[in-house]
């Protein structure tokens, strides 16, 4: 067995690895999208491919492999409607960014036409290779994959978790654990972990009940998959969802993951949010939602586009900036986290109004990702989505468990087994 990685090794962003037997199969195949897009190392001949979520930086290539192959995705169904929504999106940042498109729409229609979808715990067979989905615990779709190799005399169960939480959020359950031979696992927050969420999330509400109170607006950037069906959640628990406006992408993903209930735990919490916020729909909407003190939920989650940047400066003195998520360097996100400022039409411009951060990462943090290891059990861990630091730092937390660990390079090609 070959696993040779395309991207998302020793960098968060453009996850892409081959896993080649008699068949070769890609684990997902994904974009990178900080100030530039990148794309994988190459376009290899594949049999198949498993797109483990719809984030584009797991999914965002996938159609660049239609233009030679009509290969077979595999996920669930949740992934191929979030991430067909999120893919043709990605076209228009690309035609308004002038950046190089890998594929256009035609080639997202195939990658639609040639899914197959799976549920968790549903088995299906590419060649010698076993394909089973487990849920992830990160958003609406996510799975960890389980390829067992049905003809191998060692090395026979490799697990890929792509982006998971052990612990659970408003909305998903913890991970489930994976027994495995070879553990492909994440490595983002190797190197730290995530606060109580119970207690970041009593802080948000309280913080964001005393800028209502002050008559402000309360302003949540948030991505339009995951994130912003978790905040959802989190403000129908917390009885604001009637002051509560959405705008933009989110609305779209909102509805998706409504109709795959069977992807969510706690179903009846976002559906009693949708019936109760207020979904902006045309400009006269997104001035009334400022007149007077209200929470405005919209994308995008790094201020680098869409609604948020119509509003951002039109708040009042008491409103306030609620940062959810991660946020890149050379973001907006990041520029006004650090440095008080972002760039609205390629112009610097001052933002006065007070930002905060809240860690509600969906990702697992160190304690978690040591515990996975742990109870998966695997002869061989290899560390990928994250720095080089914390990928490193992850395999040198596994090497002291007594496993064989690697954190390989961009291009690098492990062989394991005979």
């Amino acid at each position: 067995m070959i696993l040779k990685f395309l991207g998302g090794a020793q960098e968060v962003g453009r996850s892409a690895i081959l896993l080649k037997d008699d068949r070769s199969l890609l684990l997902d195949y994904g974009i990178k999208i900080d100030h530039k897009m990148e794309y994988p190392i190459s376009t290899p001949d594949v049999d198949g491919l498993i797109v483990s979520h719809a984030h584009l930086d797991h999914s965002g290539a996938s159609p660049w492999l239609y233009e030679n192959a009509p290969v077979p995705t595999f996920g669930t169904v949740a992934t191929m409607e979030l991430s067909t929504l999120l893919l043709e999106d990605s076209l228009n940042i690309a035609k308004k960014q002038h950046h190089p498109r890998k594929f256009h729409k035609k080639q997202i229609r195939e990658f639609g036409n040639r899914f197959v979808s799976l549920d968790y715990g549903k088995a299906a067979m590419l060649g010698n290779f076993d394909i089973e989905l487990y849920d992830a615990g990160h958003i609406c779709g996510s799975a960890i994959t389980k390829v067992e190799r049905t003809r191998a005399k060692d090395y026979q169960k490799v697990v890929y978790t792509g982006d998971f939480k052990l612990k659970k959020q408003s909305l998903h359950d913890g991970a489930t654990v994976v027994e495995s031979d070879v553990l492909i696992m994440e490595s983002t927050y190797a190197n730290k972990d995530h606060p109580d969420r119970q207690k970041i999330v009593d802080e948000l509400v309280t913080s964001i009940r005393g800028v209502l109170a002050d008559g402000g607006t309360a302003l949540l950037p948030a991505f339009a998959v995951g994130r912003s069906q978790e905040l959802l959640a989190i403000l129908e628990a917390a009885g604001l969802s009637e002051m509560t406006h959405v705008d933009g992408m989110s609305r779209a993903a909102t509805a998706i993951a409504m109709k795959h209930p069977s992807f969510l735990h706690n179903f009846r919490l976002l559906s009693d949010a949708v019936q109760r916020v207020n979904w902006i729909e045309e400009l006269d909407d997104r001035r009334e939602a400022l007149k007077e003190p209200s929470i405005i939920l919209t994308t995008s989650g790094m201020l680098n586009g869409g609604p948020v940047l119509s509003y951002i400066t039109k708040l009042n003195k008491h409103s306030k900036i609620f940062l959810t998520g991660y946020q890149p360097e050379e973001t907006n996100g990041r520029m006004l986290l650090e440095q008080g400022k972002i760039i609205l039409d390629e112009v610097p411009r001052k933002i006065t109004t007070p930002v905060s951060f809240h860690d509600l990462s969906a990702h697992a943090g160190r304690s978690e990702l040591v515990e996975y290891v742990r109870r998966s059990s695997p002869q061989v861990v290899i560390c990928v989505h994250g720095s080089e630091e914390n990928a490193n730092s992850l395999v040198e937390d596994v090497k002291g468990m007594g496993i064989e660990a690697h954190a390989p390079k961009i291009g690098d090609t492990i062989k394991l087994g005979e």
